[in-house]
């Protein structure tokens, strides 16, 4: 069984995100292999402030913000980061997000949920896969990309075009395959930078 963080990244208000992110959830639920953490940076927002590089962060409330999240990131076999385009790039909660943790992501596969209007969120994936690569994370090739989303749902959630959930299966195959092949090659041999 594979520990999938799904990570929302959107923090605007009235966003659409906890509809994808839910969508996904489903697909996540009907699997055998995967178990789904939902986190929702709206709900485990992080500190805005970064301490020095190395240092540990100096206030007991910014510990506790990063004592919702980072276990759990670091307890994660694979990653799928739901995420809007905004400014044809990815949200700032997301970025800090990202920013305050590196061994957690090392070695471990990462695909991608994005959205938005004309581009389904793709510029935002192509930007995340560069920050990630530089914090030794695997991004998938397979990704899912929804095109003007608030048209794509039906009252129950569920997803409009048999493409998407066709999708997101090929996804999160991938994924699991990547999780096993990355958590094999960590138990074996640790991975250091």
């Amino acid at each position: 069984m594979f520990k999938i963080a799904v990570i929302l990244g959107s923090t605007r208000e009235g966003r659409f995100g906890p509809a994808v992110a839910n969508w996904l959830l489903d697909h996540l639920h009907q699997r055998d292999d995967m178990s789904a953490d939902l986190i929702d940076l709206v709900e485990t927002p992080l500190p805005a402030i970064l301490p020095v590089l190395g240092r540990p962060p100096a206030s007991q409330e910014d510990r506790d913000l990063l004592a919702a999240v980072s276990p759990r990131l670091a307890s994660a076999d694979a990653f799928v980061i739901v995420t809007p385009e905004y400014n044809h790039s990815f949200p700032a909660a997301l970025k800090n997000a990202i920013d305050w943790h590196g061994v957690e992501w090392q070695a471990k596969p990462v695909a991608f949920v994005s959205y938005g209007a004309f581009s389904a969120g793709l510029r935002a994936v192509e930007q995340l896969r560069l920050v990630l690569a530089e914090l030794h994370a695997v991004t998938l090739r397979d990704s899912v990309g929804l095109q003007h989303p608030w048209a794509q749902f039906d009252g129950d959630g569920k997803a409009l075009d048999p493409g998407a959930d066709a999708a997101a299966k090929v996804m999160l195959d991938r994924l699991a395959w990547w999780a096993h092949a990355l958590r094999d090659a960590r138990t074996a041999r640790p991975y250091t930078v």
